[in-house]
C-alpha cells in the first residue's frame, strides 16, 4: 500500500519530515522532483538521476506522453518506467495546465476541454475520466486530477466559476480512479489539486473539498503564475491549515531555492519546478554560494570547482572557467553539467532541510543559508 508516514515536525515551525512509501521505493520528504515532461530529464541520463543528482522521483506529463509517443506504445512497453529506464517512482501532472498555456483553440466546458495538439493542429479532447484513463496507461506511480489553472490575475467572479468546474472534475477523476484498476500489478495514487487563486475564501473552500476524498495526498496548485510571492506563501498556509496533517502536501510547479525553504517552514512536502534544468541549460548555476550566470566574464579563468560545497561529483570534476567555455562555445556537454550541478543542489538542498527538520533547528538553518544562496555572485 501507498502511504505516508510522517516522522518529525519541526518544534518552531510547520516543516515536517516524513517517507512515502510508493510501489517504486520510498521518498524522504521534502523532496525536490526532477521534470521530466515528455519521459526525460533534459539532458540527463536516467543513471545520473539516480547515481549523480540522487533524485528520489521524477515527473512526466501526461499531455505530452499522450500526444507523443502515444498510449498505445506505452502500454505495449509496459508503462513509462520501462519505456524510459528509470526505476524510482514516477508522478506525472493531468496535462491541465499545459493544454491551458500551450494548446490552440482550446474551449472549456462542464465535459472537458477540447484542445489542439501544439504539435500538428489535431483535436482532442481531455476529460476528468480520460486523464484518469491515460495515466494508467503512462504507469506512474501518482497521478494529478484534471483541473482548470486559473490566471493569478484573475477576478474573484472567474476564479469562483474555475474552481466550481475544478471541483466537479475533481469528482469525476475521484470516481474514475476508484472504478478503475492499474494496469501494470503495482499501486497508483491519485492526487487532487486545490485552486482558487490568490483568494483565502476559496482556498480554504477548495481544500476542504479536496481533502473530504480521502486521497493518499494532495496537491496545490495555481501558484507561481504571476501572482506576487508574498500571495502565494499566504494561500499555501491558507490551504495548509485545512489539508491533513497525515497526508503528503505537494506544491506545483515551485520554484526557485528561497521559494522551496520558505514553503517547507510553511507545511509542504513535495515540489517541482522546470527551473533547475531550463535555467542551467541557458547558464544560470545555483550553489551554496549564491546564483552564478556563468556566461559572464569574470569566470573565464576561475579554474576552481563549480560549487566547492556541493557534493556532486561534477561539481568536483570541472572548474567554473571550463563550463564557462563550454556555454559559451555552445558545446552540447555544457547542458548535462550544467543540468545535473542544478539538480544535484536542490536535492542537496532539501536533504539538508530535511535534516535540520529531524534536529529541531530548521529556523535557525534556514536564515543562515537563506541570504547567501539568494545572492548573485
Amino acid at each position: 500500500m501507498m502511504k505516508f508516514d510522517l516522522l518529525h515536525t519541526d518544534a518552531k515551525t510547520h516543516a515536517r519530515a516524513g517517507i512515502l512509501h510508493t510501489a517504486h521505493g520510498d521518498i524522504e520528504t521534502p523532496i525536490f522532483m526532477p521534470v521530466g515532461t515528455v519521459g526525460s530529464v533534459k539532458a540527463v541520463h536516467a543513471r545520473e538521476l539516480a547515481d549523480d543528482i540522487h533524485a528520489q522521483i521524477i515527473l512526466g506529463n501526461t499531455y505530452h506522453l499522450y500526444l507523443r509517443p502515444g498510449t498505445a506504445i506505452l502500454e505495449q512497453c509496459g508503462g513509462l518506467h520501462k519505456f524510459n529506464a528509470w526505476n524510482g517512482p514516477i508522478l506525472t501532472d493531468s496535462g491541465g495546465f499545459q493544454v491551458f498555456s500551450l494548446a490552440d483553440a482550446r474551449k472549456l466546458t462542464e465535459e472537458g476541454v477540447t484542445f489542439r495538439s501544439h504539435i500538428d493542429g489535431s483535436k482532442h479532447l481531455f476529460t476528468p475520466e480520460r486523464t484518469v484513463d491515460i495515466q494508467r496507461s503512462i504507469g506512474s506511480d501518482i497521478m494529478m486530477a484534471l483541473d482548470e489553472c486559473c490566471p493569478g490575475d484573475a477576478d474573484y467572479a472567474y476564479a469562483k466559476k474555475s474552481l466550481g468546474l475544478t471541483q466537479r472534475w475533481l469528482e469525476r477523476g475521484v470516481k474514475r480512479f476508484r472504478e478503475t484498476e492499474p494496469l501494470y500489478g503495482y499501486e497508483q495514487a491519485f492526487f487532487p489539486i486545490v485552486q482558487g487563486c490568490v483568494y483565502p475564501d476559496l482556498r480554504r473552500a477548495a481544500a476542504e473539498h479536496a481533502a473530504a476524498q480521502d486521497c493518499v495526498g494532495n496537491a496545490i496548485g495555481g501558484l507561481a503564475v504571476g501572482e506576487p510571492t508574498e500571495q502565494m506563501y499566504e494561500m499555501v498556509e491558507v490551504v495548509n491549515e485545512i489539508l491533513p496533517a497525515d497526508k503528503p502536501r505537494y506544491l506545483m510547479g515551485v520554484g526557485t531555492p528561497a521559494n522551496l525553504l520558505e514553503a517547507i517552514e510553511r507545511g509542504v512536502d513535495m515540489f517541482d519546478c522546470v527551473m533547475p534544468t531550463r535555467n542551467g541549460r541557458n547558464g544560470m548555476l545555483f550553489t551554496w554560494q549564491g546564483t552564478i550566470n556563468i556566461r559572464n566574464k569574470k569566470w573565464e579563468n576561475d579554474f576552481s570547482p563549480i560549487d566547492a560545497a556541493s557534493d556532486c561529483c561534477v561539481d568536483q570534476q570541472y572548474s567554473k572557467a571550463y563550463l564557462r567555455h563550454l556555454t559559451i562555445a555552445g558545446e552540447l556537454l555544457g547542458l548535462p553539467i550544467a543540468s545535473i550541478h542544478n539538480l544535484a543542489f536542490y536535492l542537496q538542498l532539501v536533504k539538508e532541510a530535511r535534516r535540520h527538520i529531524l534536529a529541531d533547528d530548521y529556523p535557525a538553518w534556514k536564515a543562515s543559508v537563506l541570504p547567501r544562496i539568494s545572492q548573485r555572485l
